[in-house]
């Protein structure tokens, strides 16, 4: 077991002594090829004057010995095109670039070898590497990219085709010498799909055609279409709108028979209309029985029938040519005795107009409601009423208005015959739990006014004692039957 580890402390060992020894590499190459600074891409035009700029910068404990500027086309061997040593002369070998490359300035200056190229064409794009030679490190460079760019011509067109059920190229757009290739895409509602091909054009540009291609149909004949071609050149892309092209033979339609062509009627008609691509050239009215009636009269694509008979009882047909084919329609006429009754207005339009006005007049009698309330609520103010009704009114004597339900009526010394109570009127039920907290107090102290002496207000649900008899009271008791106020009743007898 303690073999086996150690085995596998080994490993782990090793493995950890690699991996510093690849990221101190790694790290030595990075912070060296910093040191060389370049500017990434450079973009020309033909015919420009382009600096490739180079300088090394953080020279500390590192001799500079010679610098070389080498020319890598992108398919292509590298090729050196400049070489600077301070103890000899600027030299420039054999290169694509030779005449017009030189170092800048002149003399160089091996911090700084900047190059520059005249006359740059489009063969001339590549990568530009500024390689040093340094002692101890050893060759360190940098990589500018020059691009060289070529503003393409853009152009698009429409191709006419027929109507047809297999796909057929309707539109061609094309970007023709440019530099680098051009993207285009296609704008549309139609129903078809591109093709982008690219193929190498004059001195190193690329041109590329794009082809868009469906199945043509006649509602497909006016439809827009749009090509944009999007370049490096160009501030923003370059729009090209184009209308489909579809031929087609006429589509004929004949329009004016009501169904109710009775004997008698004047002055009816028939239209033939019809569309195509291109517009439709001859129009030709015939009858299925043969000749037309004496009372049809036919102009171009009318045809009018003065006076209606049993002539006109027949297949009216109309026919439309083209350059591309030929399109029909007809139209069997049925002539009737009597007239159709004419449509006068549905009972569901009356119906609709109804309902209508009563919806109106809800929403406006809805509107002046509200704002009635909302009026009145302004005058008044919310909450309880500010005022207090009057009491009610009793008909019995002043004994009478003292009983209520916690009141036990006691016999007095008159005969039985004088003693009664005369029936109460309703009184009014008013919303006594409206009214203010001093009003309450007032009807409290009115229904209890018959309680002992020292009773409190049964405002916390307390109940008043019962009617205790004394001995200065012969009288028997005897509990009265409960009422509800408001509602009359006759005391029980009093027995003496």
């Amino acid at each position: 077991m303690a073999r086996h580890d150690a085995r596998n402390w080994y490993d782990c060992s090793k493995m950890t002594e690699l991996l510093l020894l690849v990221a101190s590499i790694l790290l030595l190459h990075g912070a060296s090829g910093q040191r060389v600074k370049v500017q990434p891409e450079v973009l020309s035009y033909p015919g420009q004057t382009v600096n490739l700029r180079c300088a090394f910068t953080d020279a500390t404990g590192i001799q500079l010995t010679m610098v070389t500027w080498i020319y890598e086309p992108k398919d292509g061997e590298r090729i050196n095109i400049a070489v600077f040593h301070p103890n000899f002369d600027p030299n420039y070998p054999d290169s694509p670039v030779k005449g017009r490359v030189s170092f800048m300035p002149s003399p160089p200056n091996l911090a700084s070898p900047s190059i520059e190229i005249s006359n740059v064409g489009m063969t001339d794009e590549g990568k530009y590497i500024c390689e040093y030679a340094t002692y101890p490190s050893g060759n360190e460079q940098g990589i500018t990219y020059l691009v060289m760019l070529a503003k393409p011509q853009n152009s698009a067109s429409i191709v006419t085709v027929v109507a047809d059920s297999k796909p057929l190229l309707v539109a061609r757009c094309e970007s023709v010498d440019g530099r680098p290739a051009a993207q285009i895409s296609w704008v549309t509602a139609a129903n078809g799909n591109s093709t982008t091909v690219s193929k190498p054009g004059a001195d190193n540009t690329v041109t590329v055609i794009s082809e868009y291609r469906m199945v043509p149909r006649p509602a497909d004949n006016g439809k827009d279409l749009s090509c944009v071609v999007a370049h490096r050149t160009q501030v923003k892309p370059e729009s090209f709108p184009l209308k489909l092209a579809v031929q087609y033979a006429p589509q004929v339609t004949i329009v004016g028979y009501d169904n109710n062509w009775y004997v008698g009627r004047t002055n009816v008609a028939l239209t033939c209309q019809a569309t195509g691509n291109p517009a439709p050239l001859t129009t030709k009215w015939t009858a299925m029985k043969g000749e037309m009636p004496d009372t049809v009269q036919v102009s171009e694509n009318v045809l009018k029938v003065l006076k209606v008979d049993d002539a006109v009882n027949t297949t009216f047909v109309c026919e439309v040519k083209n350059r591309i084919g030929v399109g029909r329609d007809q139209v069997t006429v049925m002539v009737r005795v009597t007239r159709l009754p004419g449509k006068g207005a549905t009972t569901g339009s009356i119906i609709g107009a109804i309902i209508g006005v009563i919806v109106l007049l809800a929403i406006i009698g809805t509107a002046i409601a509200m704002y009635r309330k909302h009026h009145n609520g302004k005058l008044c103010g919310d909450g309880p009423p500010k005022y207090k009704p009057p009491p009610p009114k009793k008909t019995t004597s002043s004994a009478s208005t003292h009983i209520n339900v916690s009141h036990v009526p006691v016999a007095e010394d008159r005969p039985l015959q004088d003693q009664y109570y005369t029936n109460l009127s309703a009184e009014p039920v008013t919303d006594l739990d409206a009214y203010h907290d001093n009003d309450v107090e007032d009807v409290r102290e009115h229904y209890h006014s018959a309680a002992p002496s020292g009773w409190d207000d049964p405002g916390n649900n307390e109940v008043p004692p019962p009617y205790m008899r004394t001995d200065s009271d012969p009288q028997d008791y005897h509990q009265g039957p409960n009422v509800n106020r408001g509602e009359s009743f006759v005391s029980s007898a009093m027995f003496v």
